[in-house]
């Protein structure tokens, strides 16, 4: 968060040195003012957390609670059934927690295929002032562009605005101009697939305020300002799935979705190893590393085999599970690297990578990373939040915390301005209306 300086003076006294204090973040629209709620609907864990924007600008954290996913497969629900027990399970108690009620949330976008493209927008304006009205159009426009059968817009985020030949405008209303110009940022996913995520939330009593890209909501909880402003990649390596932002300018330029994660490192052990899951995720968590030592091969560990009387143990050395978890890791950093250079975005994206989420933990992982992808690499770990529960503040808490820093107001453009007024309402829009009317 950016931070500003402010000066106070005594009576009759010379004035005391500067202090920083934080900067309030931009208040989102005025129905988000109280209590909210956010939900993040991952392969191995769901999280909730209700929170509100404090009097000096901050987040605190409500209620929280976590349990692990059903349902769930690659960031998608594949149970209907298991998930609504598991999100009505987990958000009644945060509730309880809270001591309130919550009933909508803003929750990440992990289904559907998501996809990133930019746009380049003009819209002519005939010399008078820029008003709201022409942004709304703007973007409308850039969602025409964009709208594909089988596919609903999630974002449509203006990233910079152009006044004629002066460009880099954060916010051109009021400014005169013939033409108005403006790169957008434009995430969709499949429709089915987010009715199902409506229909599943409707039966447990909730809404969808707001859906944020999930690599978007972990960049805002875990990059500084700098990183925001001069360009870094962060790279969210989740249970099912591995998401990666471009963030340069304070803007985020680009997202992507890869179906890979943690829990294929898991499975990757258990079936080699003919373990059961339970037991490939110990040896993953207590013994996993990805860089091999002379000591692995001298260093035996229990393996039970599935189907088997439990006393019936075989030893393996470490060095074997590591050269099953080392393969993965490589293939999850090659596919990142191929996505980035895909999208043309290596000079944009600088020289900085940030890693989080839960299988970034990895002993190894890092220096992996900065060796596969040339660039420097660290750890990231969420944003502190106030009132969290020390045991929910590491780096696999990074979606959940960066969802209440946007529902708070972090990361968006233009809090202010309802970008989706006037918009015709798509497929998964209407289903989202028909059930709130109706919940």
């Amino acid at each position: 968060m950016n931070e500003i300086s402010g000066r106070f003076l005594g009576s009759g006294r010379p004035p005391t040195p500067p202090t920083l204090t934080p900067e309030p973040p931009p208040r989102a629209r005025p129905f988000r003012a109280g209590p909210f709620g956010v939900l993040d609907i991952g392969s191995t864990k769901i999280v909730c957390l209700i929170g509100r924007v404090e009097s000096d600008g901050t987040l605190r954290v409500l209620g929280a609670a976590h349990l692990q996913a059903r349902g769930v497969r690659n960031g998608g629900i594949v149970d209907l059934d298991a998930t609504e027990r598991a999100i009505r399970k987990c958000v009644a108690e945060a509730e309880d927690m809270a001591d309130t009620h919550l009933r909508d949330v803003t929750v990440n976008l992990s289904c559907g295929a998501p996809e990133s493209r930019l746009f380049n927008v003009q819209w002519p304006i005939g010399g008078r002032a820029v008003t709201a009205a022409d942004i709304r159009r703007i973007v409308a426009e850039g969602r025409a562009r964009a709208a594909s059968e089988g596919r609903e817009t999630i974002h449509a985020l203006p990233l910079a605005f152009a006044a004629d030949e002066t460009g880099g405008i954060n916010d051109p209303r009021g400014m005169h101009c013939e033409t108005l110009g403006a790169r957008l940022h434009v995430i969709d996913a499949t429709v089915t697939a987010l009715r199902n995520l409506t229909a599943c939330l409707a039966r447990v009593d909730l809404a969808i305020a707001e859906l944020v890209a999930a690599p978007l909501a972990a960049g805002l909880a875990t990059l500084v300002a700098d990183e925001r402003e001069l360009g870094a990649t962060l790279i969210d390596m989740g249970g099912g799935t591995t998401g990666l932002a471009v963030f340069v300018e304070n803007q985020v330029l680009h997202t992507a979705l890869l179906p890979i994660g943690g829990m294929h490192v898991t499975n990757d052990i258990a079936r080699l190893l003919s373990t059961p899951i339970s037991h490939a995720e110990r040896l993953k968590t207590l013994y996993g590393n990805v860089e091999a030592s002379p000591d692995d091969e001298r260093e035996f560990l229990p393996v039970p085999l599935v189907g088997e009387d439990e006393r019936h143990i075989v030893k393996v050395p470490r060095s074997m599970v590591i050269s099953i978890i080392r393969p993965r890791l490589e293939e999850t950093f090659e596919l990142v690297k191929e996505r980035l250079d895909g999208a043309g975005l290596a000079r944009d994206a600088g020289q900085r990578v940030v890693l989080t989420g839960g299988a970034c933990q990895l002993p190894g992982a890092r220096e992996m990373a900065a060796r596969i992808l040339g660039r420097q690499v660290r750890l990231g770990r969420p944003l502190k939040l106030r009132g969290l529960p020390d045991l929910m503040s590491g780096p696999s808490i990074a979606t959940a915390a960066g969802l209440l820093a946007f529902a708070g107001g972090l990361g968006q453009g233009l809090p202010d301005l309802d970008l989706d007024a006037g918009r015709p309402a798509g497929l998964f829009r209407r289903l989202v209306d028909f059930l709130r009317e109706r919940v």
